[in-house]
């Protein structure tokens, strides 16, 4: 199944995201794997998940709570909980 291209914005924006907070040299948003396991295979730690889902609460305006933290191993996965959690917002709004 394709993804959207909502997704893929969005995906692209995480990228950033986790690149200038982290302070990520020679990668591009375009050229960061959404699929790359940000703790074994970036060594994000807990600290700087932590900074991120901050950013990304402020940036989507949606709570991210600690204990999903472990659940968030991917720029995929966090787009896809990002979706989850906008879509169960919106459905809260109406």
């Amino acid at each position: 199944m394709p993804e959207s291209k909502g997704i893929q914005e969005r995906i692209l924006r995480i990228a950033e995201i986790i690149i200038e907070e982290l302070k990520l040299e020679e990668v591009t948003p375009e050229s960061f794997d959404p699929d790359m396991d940000l703790v074994d295979e970036l060594g994000v730690d807990s600290m700087d998940l932590a900074t991120v889902a901050l950013v990304l609460q402020d940036e989507y305006g949606v709570f991210i709570d600690e204990d999903d933290y472990p659940r968030l191993k991917t720029i995929r996965l966090i787009a896809e909980y990002l979706q989850s959690r906008l879509q169960n917002r919106k459905g809260k709004d109406v």
